[in-house]
Parts: structure tokens; C-alpha cells; sequence
């Protein structure tokens, strides 16, 4: 009497499925769950940038008030002032948005002074004075997993450095 000896195991299309899953998985997910990506500094560096150029464009259409960019080692923050520039951005602000909180340990300074607290005024040129004082070439350094800069020229153009 014979018996059928049936064998156990996977078959070739099963055993390559499971490698391309695997191998798709290592290469997408696991380096996002144990490493921090850099994309934050980029994301940062973009955000601040778009930032500065809603500033720049409020401060040129409304030259009857005066905006400050304001930045802690924590956070950046728009304030309006009534008030032309050449008066200042002084007294109480006419109004504030909400604070923008860095995330991730993520923080932006000066790149001549390394200060991480500072403010950016725009004239109605759209000419940004960085801490009372002009700035041209490498202004903010974007402190994140890696380092970005932004530039701003003397004429006013804001982009990555």
C-alpha cells in the first residue's frame, strides 16, 4: 500500500512575492521610523521663505503700516504696527498672527551674528532690514538635521542660499 507523502513548503512565486514586499519596506518605511530625514531643515527653510515674501508683499502694498517678522529660538511670529516704516515698528501691535512653533528641535538664527532672536521689517520697497541694520548674501541660517540658508538681497529678492 503506497501512501501519498505530501510535501510541506512555499512555492517559488510566494517566496520572491514576500523578498519584493520586504525589500520595498526596507527601502521606504524603515528609514523613515529610525532616522530623522533631513526633509525638515528643507520644509523649514521653505516655510520661513514663503513667510517673508507674504511680509515683504503686505509691506509694499500697505504703506501705511509697518510689519515685523519677529523669530525666538522657538518660534517666528507676524505683527502689524499702524504706523509708516520710516516711524518705526514701535508701540503695541495692531495686530499679531498666531505664533509659529519650530518643530523637532528645528531653529533659525543669523548667519553673521548666530543671535536666534531677531525681527525682519520690510521698507516700502520691500527692502528687509534684519535687526535694524541691511542685509545682503547669506542672511538666516536654517538650523535643522542639516543646515540651509536663506539669502536676501539688497534689493530684496528672498531665496534659498
Amino acid at each position: 500500500m503506497l501512501t501519498a507523502h505530501r510535501q510541506s513548503g512555499f512555492t517559488l512565486v510566494e517566496l520572491v512575492t514576500t523578498i519584493i514586499l520586504i525589500a520595498i519596506l526596507s527601502v521606504v518605511v524603515i528609514p523613515r521610523l529610525f532616522t530623522t530625514s533631513s526633509y525638515s531643515a528643507f520644509t523649514l527653510r521653505e516655510e520661513f521663505i514663503a513667510e517673508l515674501r507674504k511680509v515683504q508683499i503686505m509691506a509694499m502694498n500697505n504703506q501705511d503700516r509697518c510689519y515685523r517678522l519677529s523669530v525666538t529660538s522657538t518660534q517666528y511670529q507676524v505683527s502689524r504696527y499702524n504706523g509708516r516704516f520710516n516711524e518705526g515698528c514701535s508701540g503695541t501691535p495692531a495686530r499679531t498672527d498666531a505664533a509659529q512653533t519650530f518643530q523637532g528641535g528645528a531653529s533659525l538664527m543669523l548667519t553673521n551674528t548666530t543671535t536666534t532672536n531677531f525681527s525682519v521689517e520690510f521698507n516700502a520697497q520691500g527692502v528687509p532690514i534684519v535687526n535694524g541694520s541691511l542685509c545682503s548674501g547669506r542672511c538666516i541660517t536654517v538650523l535643522a538635521d542639516e543646515t540651509q540658508f536663506i539669502a536676501i538681497e539688497s534689493e530684496g529678492y528672498i531665496h534659498a542660499g
